[in-house]
C-alpha cells in the first residue's frame, strides 16, 4: 500500500518542474528509491543482492518511471507517532481499503498463480 500511495500521488501531480517533497511512513520505500536499491533491482532484472527477485516490481517500475526527470525527495516520517498528516493518510489508506470494489492487483494475482502452480 505504501508504493500504491506514492505511485498514486504522483499520477495525480504529473509532470512538474517545481521540487517535489515526498512523505512516507515507509522506510522500506524511502530507503529503496533514496540508497538506490530500487534502480539497482531494475538494472539487475528485479533480482536483489541476495539473487531474490524483487516483491512487486511492478510497482516500483512504475514509481521509478514516475520520479524519472523529476526533482524529487522522500522522505520518512515515523508513522502512528500523532503526524496530523500521517494520522489523515493512515485514516483515508484504512477507509478506502474496506471498499468492495476494489481493482484486482493483476501483479499479485499473476504472482500468486505462479507460486501456487509449482
Amino acid at each position: 500500500m505504501e508504493l500504491m500511495a506514492c505511485i498514486a500521488a504522483l499520477r495525480s501531480l504529473g509532470a512538474s518542474e517545481r521540487p517535489i517533497a515526498l512523505y512516507s511512513d515507509s522506510s522500506y520505500v524511502v530507503n529503496a528509491v533514496n540508497k538506490g536499491w530500487a534502480r539497482r533491482w531494475r538494472l539487475n532484472g528485479w533480482l536483489k543482492s541476495d539473487k531474490k527477485p524483487a516483491l512487486n516490481a511492478d510497482l516500483w517500475e512504475e514509481l521509478l518511471d514516475l520520479t524519472a526527470g523529476l526533482t524529487i525527495t522522500f522522505n520518512w516520517v515515523k508513522g502512528h507517532a500523532g503526524n496530523p498528516l500521517n494520522e489523515r493518510c493512515d485514516r483515508l489508506a484504512v477507509q478506502n481499503a474496506r471498499q468492495n470494489n476494489l481493482p484486482v492487483d493483476r501483479g499479485y494475482e499473476e504472482k500468486e498463480l505462479n507460486i501456487n502452480e509449482r
